[in-house]
């Protein structure tokens, strides 16, 4: 035990936090100043990563950019540069490649037609793992062959992100030099927080921290939207942008159930819900997929409920249990699992009529960090496996987050996955 509480776990990425302490016929210079600016910004920066999180707070969608809007009204021409936007300082080292680069060489720009590969983030605010807030007042216009490093250009999938920056302004000429240092005539007054636009051909890494108080930060571009087959010869549109790379704020990123294998609400034959629930066939079964990694252990007996309310021109309303069992993946062999298959295991036979209960106890589906799922099943509008827009006719095509498509969740974590689907003679 140290008498001082020094800190003595050395995995805690947090600087030491000393503050200026004042007193009489004291000197102080701009060392003293600047360090006393760094107590209260890593003050901030801790409280804001460590009780809230990190990730994109609201805006910073990412639009396509119509053909005649190559320069919108009231933007400043550096906003076109995603190096330079916003006002974020140029990197002389990717200029050095853009000028290297000749004509004919692998990720040479092409010359027969102009790019309109262009997208615009809005404006908006985000707070990155570091705990910076990253304010991008609005919004700007990215020119995606340019910001892309030459050495990634043979794709035609790329991810757009943008990162927190800092630039000196206001060149202020010095009243008296520094006696124990060499000095210009003029030093910048103030720094200006500003950001950076990054656009990679690579997928980047996921951060799959469980801890991200303590631990160190590796990530520090948050990104915002992958962007499938792009023509650099024409404009980018809006079905080739996928905006759920993005990472909501928060603490942790909760597992959420991203598609089933039935529509939810639907009506099915007899004969399709026997082949949908696996009645007949060892392979058929309910399948559930998750957006990230549950723990093979928690797929017990209970987890998952079928329970038929009988229907019909007579007596109806009467309730009976579907048994049923998981049937893959094998917790002995895959400590985890991305989705889950559950078939009926019994001979009892559906009717006219028929409502089939589906309830899935997420509460009780951990994740890698032992984490419930996050169930809840809002608005019944999981999209079915392999589909993009959840069985709806009604309005909200998006989620409150205006980010589709639909998934499970409301942030709070755990809850119970409710779902049904009707059955029909024919």
């Amino acid at each position: 035990m140290t008498e001082t509480g020094t800190p003595t776990s050395a995995g805690f990425d947090a600087p030491p936090l000393r503050r200026l302490r004042y007193f009489h016929g004291q000197m102080l210079g701009a060392r003293d100043f600047q360090r006393e600016q760094d107590y209260h910004r890593e003050k901030l920066k801790l409280r804001m990563r460590c009780l809230l999180g990190y990730g994109v707070v609201c805006g910073l969608f990412v639009e396509p950019v119509p053909w005649d809007d190559d320069c919108p009204p009231g933007e400043h021409p550096a906003a076109a540069d995603p190096v330079t936007a916003g006002p974020a300082a140029a990197d002389p080292a990717a200029e050095a490649d853009e000028q290297s680069t000749a004509p004919g060489e692998r990720g040479a720009e092409p010359e027969h037609t102009e790019r309109k590969a262009k997208v615009r983030i809005t404006s908006g605010l985000a707070v990155d793992c570091d705990g910076n807030e990253v304010v991008v007042r609005g919004g700007c216009v990215v020119d995606l062959w340019k910001a892309l490093p030459p050495g990634e250009r043979d794709t035609d999938t790329v991810w757009v992100g943008i990162r927190y920056a800092e630039r000196p302004v206001e060149p202020t000429r010095a009243v008296y030099n520094d006696a124990c240092a060499d000095t210009s005539d003029c030093e910048y007054g103030w720094t200006e927080e500003c950001y950076k636009i990054c656009v990679t051909g690579c997928e980047p890494p996921v951060d799959d921290r469980c801890d991200t108080c303590c631990s160190p930060c590796d990530h520090k571009v948050l990104w915002l939207a992958r962007i499938d087959c792009v023509d650099w010869h024409q404009p980018v549109r809006r079905h080739q942008i996928h905006m759920n790379v993005r990472r909501p704020f928060g603490r942790h990123l909760p597992t959420v159930i991203t598609g089933i294998n039935w529509i939810h609400g639907h009506t099915y034959t007899i004969d399709e819900a026997k082949a949908l629930l696996g009645t007949q066939d060892e392979d058929g079964g309910l399948v559930v997929r998750f957006s990230a990694d549950v723990r093979t252990d928690c797929l017990r007996p209970g987890v998952v409920e079928l329970q038929v309310i009988e229907g019909g021109s007579g007596r109806n309303a009467s309730t009976w249990y579907m048994g049923g069992a998981f049937a893959g993946p094998d917790a002995e062999c895959d400590e985890f699992t991305r989705s889950f298959r559950y078939r009926q295991t019994t001979r009892e036979t559906l009717q006219d009529g028929d409502r089939v209960m589906i309830t899935v106890r997420a509460a009780f589906i951990l994740d890698r960090c032992c984490r419930p799922v996050d169930g809840t099943h809002v608005g019944g509008r999981v999209p079915t496996i392999d589909a993009d827009t959840a069985y709806s006719d009604a309005g909200c095509d998006l989620p409150p987050s205006g980010i589709g498509p639909w998934t499970s969740g409301t942030g709070a974590g755990g809850d119970v996955f409710e779902s049904w689907f009707f059955v029909k003679e024919r």
